[in-house]
């Protein structure tokens, strides 16, 4: 993967005001970058990041699972097998990423969707009768839903066998298993995507400016952002000013809005959480898997805990991984310091952090346990999904950190939550995103959200644009299953999906 580097901020003249400061050089800003490239390409525009590549954090592909969330598999959306509400959402907003990412590759932007999209089915796996009657009714469920019509749905060993073969060769037989298959899922290089739109921006004449760490924001009396921070390669202080400023920062994006002084995230506080994945790029045991497989958290463990068992595709090359793991540390980042946490705690968010941890016992045990876990632990859990597993085939990796948003709550005090939440401030001139998956996935929607909360007055000029771009936003892709077939074949064409 090529890493984006351009100019620093000797670029950007003293007296010049920035239309769009992006801080941050993840996908999120990248998308909002490139959104802003097709809809205001004469704006000027630069992105900030404080590290020497862009894509470095959560972003990466080996930090996250890659797996271009919409549902299909996820059954943390659907705790409720009779309510596919969420997880209907999720798919929507999927498939106009999809939308998205097939007209840049149109236009040129994208030259090669092989770069960072392949096919990649996604199932569910469960195991024991509970398990087993829950997944049954969550099929039932979707198989009458335009979005989900497509999925399969198996307690035959010998089918399970022909979707997995690694899931089922040396499995005893006799416990109850069942499995889902929707054959047109895909796996998502978001590091390599990153890099690709972030080209789209510098190409309208957008900067990009490593190794700068953004570390202040104050807005003047005319309405005017000034961005501080420090080149760290050049250990150098910069001063910026922007009309409108997006905190796509990742863990760090909390204490950046704390910093703007925005009544908006009063009492908002986060909880990091870490995660290892085992990984092997053995051919042999590769070859054998094309899928992502999901299956059920484990109890008391939180939503993305959610093992799974995924086909990756990297740089060209195939690899499986494991996972995740937990892991803790204060860190809001994987390359952030030990101090993060504490940067971040106020005194109106103290009360509501600690309602949130006695609320969730379990999830501290679960999380105790986690770091107590042996190696051999950890691959035990591996075995539940191949049983043939060879630990000499197996390395752990450090994935990313996760800085999971706690809200205050007016009948708990505070609640943990684990979406993401788009904040705007200051009458539109600033916004973030906190929070986590399924953020990467949701993008394009997410961020054409914000250009409409931020930048009404454009909003009659921009719409035609982004609706051509994105046709789901004005005529959702699942209202009816003619539309959805539509969809996924002219997106499936567009992005050289099998």
């Amino acid at each position: 993967m090529h890493s984006t580097r351009t100019t620093d901020t000797k670029s950007v003249a003293p007296e010049q005001i920035l239309d769009v400061a992006l801080i941050g050089g993840g996908i999120m800003s990248a998308t909002l970058g490139a959104l802003l490239a097709k809809v205001q390409p004469d704006w000027s525009m630069a992105m900030f990041e404080r590290l020497d590549v862009i894509a470095a954090e959560s972003s990466h592909p080996w930090n996250n699972a890659g797996t271009g969330h919409a549902g299909l598999c996820e059954l943390n959306y659907m705790p409720d097998p009779g309510d596919s509400a969420k997880a209907e959402q999720i798919s929507e907003w999927f498939h106009v990423s999809r939308q998205f990412w097939t007209a840049l590759v149109a236009d040129g932007d994208l030259p090669d969707p092989a770069a960072f999209i392949h096919s990649a089915p996604h199932m569910d796996v469960v195991f024991g009768d509970r398990d087993v009657r829950y997944l049954r009714q969550r099929f039932q469920t979707l198989r009458s839903v335009p979005l989900f019509s497509a999925t399969q749905y198996s307690e035959d060993p010998a089918v399970i066998a022909e979707w997995a073969p690694l899931l089922m060769a040396g499995r005893d037989r006799g416990e109850p298993i069942a499995a889902t298959r929707y054959a047109a899922g895909t796996d998502v290089d978001f590091g390599a995507l990153t890099e690709g739109l972030t080209r789209v921006m510098v190409e309208v004449g957008a900067h990009v400016h490593l190794s700068h760490e953004v570390t202040g924001l104050h807005r003047d009396p005319e309405g005017i952002w000034t961005i501080t921070g420090r080149n760290r390669k050049a250990k150098q202080p910069f001063t910026v000013r922007a009309r409108f400023v997006f905190v796509g920062a990742g863990g760090y994006a909390l204490k950046l809005l704390q910093k703007a002084r925005i009544p908006e995230v009063r009492g908002y506080a986060v909880f990091p959480f870490g995660a290892q994945f085992l990984r092997t790029d053995n051919p042999d045991v590769v070859a054998r898997h094309d899928a992502k497989i999901y299956s059920q958290a484990a109890l008391g463990a939180p939503p993305m805990s959610v093992p799974h068992l995924d086909k990756r595709i990297v740089d060209g090359q195939e690899s499986l991984l494991f996972g995740p793991y937990a892991t803790f540390s204060t860190r809001l980042l994987k390359h952030g310091r030990l101090t993060d946490l504490f940067t971040t705690l106020r005194p109106g968010n103290l009360a509501v952090l600690l309602a949130v941890g006695l609320q969730n016992l379990g999830l501290v045990r679960y999380l105790i346990g986690q770091l107590l876990s042996t190696r051999t632990r950890k691959f035990a859990q591996l075995q539940r999904f191949y049983p043939n597993a060879h630990p000499a085939d197996w390395h752990l990796i450090q994935a990313g950190q996760r800085a999971q948003l706690v809200k205050p709550d007016p009948r708990t005090i505070g609640v943990l939550t684990f979406g993401t939440e788009l904040v705007t401030g200051a009458e539109g001139t600033i916004a973030g995103l906190l929070g986590a998956s399924p953020g990467a996935s949701t993008a394009p929607a997410v961020m054409t959200d914000l250009l409409q909360r931020c930048f009404p007055p454009h909003r009659e000029e921009w719409e035609p644009i982004l609706r051509a771009m994105m046709p789901g936003l004005a005529a959702p892709v699942g209202t009816d299953q003619q539309r959805v077939d539509d969809t996924y074949g002219l997106t499936a064409q567009g992005l050289a999906l099998s």
